[in-house]
């Protein structure tokens, strides 16, 4: 994925992303196989957010995974802007944020995001200027000759955010990437999130165990269960943004997703 930069296809409508019929396998210690996903149906509009929430072992980043192109399914298929994952070729219009943050600790934090421009043939000025706007964009222009060390845990996740931003994607892929953070930091980079996504015009899809942050960040909640993993339930979330996770109508909302888990 993010290879290189040039203008990316209009999302269809039959959404973004389509998940379709999509079961996976993985091989046991003992050499028998675990089914880890059955028959996953999802399909998730163009420039909304999606939070895929649920326990531990229920599948949540292998189908992460698998819409990323990362895991191939042994069943289904996954479209991206109405083409099978098999065939699609602008996964430059894809960007994906892990869980840690990955930061090469021997570059500063405007080398780090420059790193996913290296891959092509842009020109070194050119890369530069794009990162320091990502940097810009995520609040930390003035910390772009800044080591990971010199950083706090909140801004290097920004950096990270920085540097999934800074190919300009159609389509944010996020797994559990605030997940390390204290809950004040959490907050602020959900705002940033949220700013930065009504900017772009995103889609956003996010695998997360916090419910509380599935209501207050997401458009759709989908609910897996697990063993194997299948989808429970999708939970439309109407509240107008911001939403408060303090609050009576978002507090509702969060146990009855609960309940669901």
């Amino acid at each position: 994925m993010n290879t290189a930069v040039a203008a990316h296809a209009v999302p269809t409508d039959t959404g973004a992303i389509a998940v379709r019929g999509v079961s996976k396998w993985f091989k046991s210690t003992d050499g028998s196989s675990l089914q880890v996903l059955a028959d996953i149906n999802l399909t998730i509009p163009a420039r909304s957010i999606v939070a895929i929430l649920g326990a531990s072992g229920c599948g949540k980043s292998t189908l992460l995974n698998i819409i990323s192109g990362l895991v191939t399914p042994e069943q289904g298929e996954v479209l991206i802007n109405g083409t099978p994952s098999r065939q699609f070729n602008d996964w430059r219009s894809v960007s994906y944020m892990f869980q840690e943050d990955r930061l090469l600790p021997w570059r500063t934090a405007l080398h780090n995001v420059e790193f996913a421009l290296e891959a092509g043939s842009m020109l070194h000025s050119e890369r530069q200027s794009r990162a320091r706007e990502a940097l810009r964009l995520v609040g930390l222009e003035a910390f772009a000759d800044a080591f990971p060390y010199q950083l706090s845990g909140g801004m290097r996740s920004r950096v990270a955010l920085a540097r999934s931003l800074v190919l300009e994607p159609c389509i944010l892929l996020m797994d559990e990437p605030f997940s390390r953070l204290d809950a004040m930091t959490r907050a602020q980079m959900h705002e940033e999130l949220l700013r930065i996504q009504q900017l772009k015009h995103m889609t956003i899809v996010f695998v997360t165990h916090d419910v509380e942050e599935a209501v207050v960040l997401a458009d759709t909640v989908v609910v897996m269960a697990p063993r194997p993993g299948r989808i429970r339930d999708q939970v439309p979330i109407a509240l107008a943004r911001p939403r408060d996770a303090t609050e009576a109508a978002t507090a509702q909302l969060a146990h009855q997703l609960k309940s669901l888990i």
